[in-house]
C-alpha cells in the first residue's frame, strides 16, 4: 500500500487493488498509470503552448505533413423516459460539441442550443496557438447569453447545461469540458477518459470516501457541481492536445456513460470501424440498458488531410 500511496493512486483505487487477487491488482496499478501518462502528456503539451505563447513565438504554422482531418458521426436519442431532448450537439470540419441542459420545463434544451450556437462560429481556421482562448471566449460569451436569456424570460431562470468540446487546428486540439459529460480517446488499442467528471460522486471518489461500485447507488450520484448556469461563477477545464492520425475521439451525454460499462463503450470504438454505425451502436446500447435520459454520441476518427492537387502533382 505504501508503494500505491507514492504512485498517487487515490485511497479508493488503493483499497481495491489491495484486496483483489494479483492479476486483477497488476491490471489495476497499469490502468492507473496509463491515464496518469496520459494526463501528464496533455499537461505537457499545455506547458509547451504557453511556454511558447509567453516568449511571443509563433504557434500558427504547422509542417502541412502534420495537417490533421476529422471524419465524425452524431446521433442522438431521446431515451425511453423522457418527454424532451435537452441535449444539444455540433458535429463539423474542425468542431465537434455536446452539451445536456437542464433545469425543467424546456429551459435544459434552450440553455443547451445556446450554448451549441454560441461555439459554432469557432468552426473555422483558428491558429493552434489561440485555440484555448477561442474556447475560454466563446464559453464566456455562451454564459453572458445564458444570464441574458434569465433576465428577460424568467422561466428560464435556473437553468444550465454541461458542456464537452473538442476545436482542431493542424494537428492540435483544444477542449473545453464542463459538466458530466465526457470525452473518451482511443489510441493504439486503448481507451482513456480524458475529462474528469464534475460530480459530487467522483469528487467523493477521488477522495477515497466512496468506491467505484457505490457510484450507481449513491443518492447524490446525478447531482453536477460545475456547469454553464445563467447565474456563472463556475469555470472549465481548458486542454491543449496533440492530434494523431488514427485516433478516435468519443464526446457523449451522461445518458450513455450512466447506463453503459466503460468496458462496453471501449469494444464498440475498438472494434467497430464506420463512425457512424459506431454512434447508433453507442445509442442502441443505452437504450437496452433503460436509457433513462437523453442520449447524445459524437464518435470522431483523426484521419490525414490529402494533399492539394498541386501539391501531390
Amino acid at each position: 500500500m505504501a508503494w500505491l500511496r507514492r504512485l498517487g493512486m487515490p485511497l479508493a483505487s488503493i483499497r481495491l487493488a489491495s484486496t483483489a487477487p494479483l492479476a486483477k491488482a497488476a491490471d489495476l496499478v497499469q490502468e492507473y498509470w496509463d491515464g496518469v501518462e496520459a494526463e501528464t502528456e496533455a499537461r505537457r503539451e499545455l506547458a509547451t503552448f504557453l511556454i511558447g505563447y509567453l516568449s511571443g513565438r509563433d504557434f500558427s504554422m504547422h509542417d502541412a505533413q502534420k495537417t490533421l482531418a476529422i471524419r465524425c458521426a452524431v446521433r442522438s436519442d431521446i431515451g425511453l423516459a423522457r418527454e424532451d431532448n435537452e441535449d444539444s450537439a455540433y458535429a463539423g470540419a474542425r468542431l465537434i460539441a455536446v452539451a445536456d441542459g437542464m433545469g425543467g420545463h424546456a429551459a435544459g434544451e434552450v440553455a443547451s442550443a445556446a450554448v451549441i450556437e454560441a461555439l459554432k462560429p469557432l468552426d473555422t481556421d483558428i491558429p493552434a496557438g489561440e485555440l484555448l482562448n477561442a474556447l475560454d471566449h466563446a464559453v464566456r460569451q455562451a454564459s453572458r447569453t445564458l444570464a441574458d436569456m434569465a433576465r428577460s424570460d424568467p422561466g428560464l431562470r435556473g437553468m444550465g447545461t454541461t458542456l464537452t468540446a473538442l476545436l482542431w487546428s493542424g494537428s492540435q486540439l483544444g477542449l473545453v469540458h464542463i459538466g458530466d459529460s465526457r470525452a473518451y480517446l482511443l489510441r493504439d488499442g486503448k481507451v482513456f477518459q480524458i475529462t474528469q467528471d464534475h460530480t459530487v460522486v467522483h469528487s467523493l471518489l477521488n477522495d477515497g470516501k466512496i468506491t467505484p461500485a457505490e457510484i450507481a447507488s449513491h443518492p447524490q450520484r446525478n447531482l453536477v457541481l460545475r456547469a454553464l448556469v445563467e447565474q456563472g461563477g463556475y469555470e472549465p477545464d481548458l486542454q491543449l492536445r496533440d492530434a494523431e492520425p488514427g485516433d478516435r475521439y468519443l464526446l457523449c451525454s451522461d445518458g450513455l456513460h450512466e447506463v453503459v460499462d466503460a468496458q462496453s463503450i471501449a469494444a464498440v470504438l475498438r472494434t467497430v470501424d464506420d463512425p457512424d454505425q459506431a454512434a447508433k451502436d453507442l445509442i442502441a446500447l443505452a437504450v437496452d440498458g433503460g436509457a433513462a435520459d437523453n442520449v447524445t454520441c459524437i464518435v470522431a476518427d483523426v484521419l490525414p488531410q490529402p494533399a492539394p492537387a498541386a501539391a501531390r502533382a
